[in-house]
């Protein structure tokens, strides 16, 4: 019988608390306590849209969501732009934390953007779209066959949830007083097969960084394609 951990799952840029359905679902049947909460501005929380959704807000989101709800010894997930939401929330509130998990998200360091680990080119597009689609407030959402390795099923699921994301979450900076992780037992989880192509070079920082590194053969949105796999991987490397 594993050990009874809790999980908050943090989903990345388009989505919602919604994305880790089955996931939780296969975590809570293994007698894992998990929460899946959603960001301002998308998902379910998408009416609350708005110009001044900063990355802080997001982090606010989160270390909220852990203390309203007296959360502690908290398996941290974040997917996606999720991770730099999971670095600022164990940066504030470490003591509510037990190990983060990375998953093919991004690693963002003191005084960074989500932009700035784009390639400037992928950079420079995302801000065109941008203006073209909204006059600068959200990044339009792709279609979800840009991720990769989604069944048709999934992708229709998906297309129908996604939600525009507010632009300035991704050019703000996430502001750190520690090193990224904060000390915390920590590591990343890489999706391989497909890889997503933005994420070359934030997989290169992790490994730079010393964190442990796992691969999973299945696409970026590895929640929704391999739930199953997914789970696994999250309860063995979070010892449970």
């Amino acid at each position: 019988m594993s050990t009874r951990r809790s999980f908050v799952l943090v989903h990345g840029a388009w989505h919602g608390g919604w994305c880790w359905r089955d996931v939780a679902t296969l975590l809570c049947g293994h007698g894992h306590y998990v929460t899946t909460p959603t960001m301002t501005g998308l998902g379910e929380r998408s009416h609350l849209l708005g110009p001044d959704i900063t990355i802080d807000t997001h982090v606010d989101d989160i270390v909220n969501h852990l203390v309203w709800n007296d959360l502690a010894n908290v398996v941290l997930v974040g997917h996606s732009y999720g991770g730099g939401i999971v670095l600022g929330v164990a940066d504030r509130v470490p003591e509510r934390l037990a190990r983060l998990i990375l998953l093919d998200a991004g690693f963002l360091r003191n005084g960074e953007t989500c932009m700035d680990e784009l390639a400037p080119e992928v950079a420079a597009d995302r801000l065109r779209l941008a203006r073209e689609t909204s006059g600068g407030l959200t990044l339009p959402v792709p279609p979800a066959s840009a991720f990769g390795g989604v069944t048709a099923d999934q992708g229709t699921w998906l297309d129908g949830l996604l939600t525009p994301h507010p632009l300035r979450t991704y050019t703000t900076p996430l502001r750190l007083d520690h090193p990224p992780g904060n000390g915390l037992p920590a590591d990343y989880i890489a999706c391989t097969d497909p890889a997503y192509a933005v994420m070359d070079p934030i997989w290169d920082r992790v490994r730079a960084a010393g964190w442990p590194f796992h691969e999973l053969a299945t696409g970026h949105d590895a929640m929704v394609i391999a739930p199953e796999e997914t789970a696994a991987l999250l309860e063995q490397v979070s010892g449970g």
